[in-house]
């Protein structure tokens, strides 16, 4: 499967929701990952750090792979990440070798 980032819109403007929604085409099929923005709060809170959006482009990325390697597959066209879904995706990003599995979006 041939998976490409395509847009980030921040979801207030457009749905009136508090996250980021990522979109991605998945061998043409649009699918959106919404990544909720208290999720950057305790980001923030914990590491002194921010989400940049890079880093939430990855971390929705790194979602949609482990969807795809687990078998979850991606049969819906928009996935809403909890805050502890989003931070354990995020730290398997930024810290690849600790072996962090994050759990998949509901």
């Amino acid at each position: 499967m041939h998976c490409l980032y395509q847009a980030l819109i921040v979801a207030v403007a457009t749905r009136h929701a508090d996250a980021v929604d990522i979109k991605f085409l998945a061998d043409g099929r649009p699918v959106w990952i919404a990544l909720p923005l208290p999720a950057w709060v305790e980001y923030r809170e914990r590491t002194g750090k921010m989400i940049t959006d890079p880093l939430a482009i990855e971390i929705a990325g790194h979602f949609l792979k482990t969807a795809l390697e687990t078998g979850e597959g991606i049969d819906r066209e928009m996935y809403s990440l909890t805050v502890p879904q989003t931070l354990a995706h995020l730290d398997a990003v930024v810290s690849p070798e600790a072996g962090v599995k994050p759990a998949l979006a509901s």
